[in-house]
């Protein structure tokens, strides 16, 4: 993860502290001055150059990265914002022939905002936790089935819960809570691994609804985030896959189940992860998982990836409702925006298109333990008969 962006990371933690050491510190006398201004950023090269040599993902030890982030939203991002904005009130300076540098003093600001995010979305914000309600009706609902319940999560990366066990129960806790019909998981339990999950065996196990859990599998869970064999990843694969039934889950790999109220049905599917095909498998099979159901069925879609539906569950089947995951809003929002829009169209809530839905969860955990304005995420889902 790290290693694809070292250069730009090593750029931005040299370039401001060069502008910054001309502009503000080397006219001055006293060369140990200038020595420990920049100790901070060679440290932090010498942290990324660490990163540069491992061929996974991440490493084991996730501790290692979540420390790196937090000191490159400390010090680095920091000083980027106030170099940028320092350089470009010097240059209306010049331009305007002003006495003073405005872009200074927007820059501190800048930096006490900065500082103000990473600790509150550290400390606070990813110790948060939101129950929405929402509502999707149709025509095509059975008659049984009006008023029934779903509760989505998604998005746990079970492996950012290390220490923090008692905020995977409160998760858990809220979701019994709800006294749902169905639960569903849509996708990256884990975070490079499934021996991540092992602790968490009894916790998400105790999960229950009246019709069961059913999960979906996401790009997380799949072992494309650790360097090893073919055989390692396929043995990986299975073992997640394994844990997930052992939980009593019902995992959905490109099938469906029917669910039943006396005479009535609905069928709950479950699409293999179905995301670009380049940086996120693309393995989702409509017609595999939708064989045999009948045109006229009332379908709920899981699919980790909410670019699936546009580009297969529209076109190629009739689930009238698609629940998806994936984006985690950056975990980062800010007046009802997050800058993951600029990557995804539908990135967090309910999407509609010609009477059928998605409803894309921003998630419950993440791989970094960060969230500002974007609490983990309970979707208690109504379903309801439109006249």
């Amino acid at each position: 993860m790290i290693s694809k962006i070292a250069f730009f990371l090593i750029l931005m933690a040299v370039v401001p502290d060069v502008f910054i050491d001309r502009r503000f510190i080397s006219h001055k006398k006293g060369v140990w001055r200038r020595i420990l201004w920049w100790m901070p950023s060679l440290a932090m090269i010498a942290y990324t150059l660490v990163f540069v040599f491992d061929r996974n993902f991440a490493p084991a030890d996730v501790t290692v990265v979540n420390v790196y982030l937090f000191l490159v939203g400390l010090l680095v991002v920091p000083k980027c914002l106030f170099a940028i904005c320092s350089a470009i009130g010097w240059a209306i300076r010049k331009v305007c022939r002003s006495k003073r540098n405005y872009g200074n003093l927007v820059g501190v600001l800048m930096v006490a905002f900065c500082w103000y995010v990473l600790i509150y979305g550290s400390f606070v914000g990813f110790r948060q936790m939101k129950v929405n309600h929402v509502t999707y009706e149709s025509p095509c609902l059975p008659e049984a089935f009006d008023g029934y319940r779903i509760v989505q999560f998604s998005d746990v990366h079970i492996g950012s819960y290390i220490g923090n066990e008692e905020l995977l129960q409160m998760f858990v806790d809220s979701i019994n809570a709800q006294n749902a019909d169905m639960v569903v998981f849509t996708g990256d339990l884990q975070n490079r691994e499934p021996q991540e999950i092992y602790p968490f065996l009894d916790v998400l196990g105790s999960l229950k609804s009246k019709d069961g859990v059913f999960s979906v599998i996401g790009n997380h869970d799949y072992a494309d985030y650790i360097e090893a064999s073919p055989a390692v990843k396929a043995a990986n694969e299975r073992e997640t896959r394994e844990l997930e039934k052992r939980m009593g889950w019902q995992l959905l790999v490109n099938e469906h189940r029917v669910v039943k109220r006396g005479g009535d049905s609905i069928v709950v599917a479950g699409m293999d992860n179905d995301g670009d095909g380049r940086k996120f498998p693309q393995n989702g099979d409509v017609n595999k998982t939708l064989h045999g159901v009948s045109d006229s069925a009332f379908i709920v879609m899981l699919e980790h990836d909410p670019t699936s539906w546009r580009r297969k569950i529209l076109p190629q089947s009739k689930a009238q409702l698609t629940l998806s995951g994936h984006t985690h809003a950056m975990q980062f929002m800010l007046g009802g925006w997050s800058p993951v829009a600029f990557v995804y169209d539908e990135w967090g809530g309910m999407y509609y298109e010609s009477g059928r839905a998605m409803n894309v969860s921003t998630g419950v955990g993440g791989f970094i333990p960060f969230r500002f304005g974007v609490p983990g995420e309970i979707v208690v889902i109504e379903l309801r008969i439109r006249n």
